[in-house]
């Protein structure tokens, strides 16, 4: 099957960024799984619209605005569903394989533990190494607001993991 201009661009932008758009779910939501499906929704809602957002600056940009937003829905329905059937759990860390360490769950831990906005900002600056100008783009929000949430985020980040490492150093202590 021969594709067209346009499929032939879309294909090649979903080869380029499907990873990314992937890797981001995965950062904001925390699941493995869900992420691939969230990357997966988030193409076909751009495919959707891609003729008007192929001629778009930043198409990127609204890509990742797509899974954020996405992201953000899930975590808000799946808080929906726990507090409908009343069951609270938490949950352990994911099984650790290949070069994955202590202090990369430890992070990941600290990361679930902020609000959505905050782990984004974070994210999208630190993990994905956008501008604070592509950060506020891709979420929707001002570049002060990108600014102040990354702050006070890694301000969070930096007191819980400081906190644990002074856990596990007196727990390291006692055991001798």
């Amino acid at each position: 099957m021969l594709l067209d201009d346009t499929s032939a661009e879309f294909h090649d932008f979903v080869e380029r960024h499907y990873a990314e758009l992937a890797r981001l779910a995965h950062l904001l939501t925390g699941e493995t799984d869900a992420a691939d499906d969230l990357a997966a929704d988030a193409l076909i809602a751009l495919w959707q619209r891609w003729d008007r957002l192929r001629a778009a600056d930043h198409p990127l940009a609204y890509a990742r605005g797509v899974v954020a937003n996405m992201a953000r829905e899930r975590i808000r329905s799946a808080v929906r569903e726990r507090r409908r059937i009343a069951l609270f759990w938490s949950r352990g860390p994911e099984p650790v394989e290949g070069p994955d360490v202590a202090a990369v769950l430890d992070v990941r831990a600290a990361l679930a533990r902020l609000p959505f906005r905050k782990r984004a900002c974070v994210v999208l600056r630190h993990a994905f190494d956008l501008s604070e100008k592509d950060t506020a783009r891709a979420l929707g929000i001002s570049t002060g607001t990108v600014k102040s949430q990354t702050s006070k985020g890694m301000a969070e980040l930096e007191r819980v993991l400081v906190v644990r490492a002074v856990r596990t150093e007196v727990s390291g202590r006692r055991s001798r």
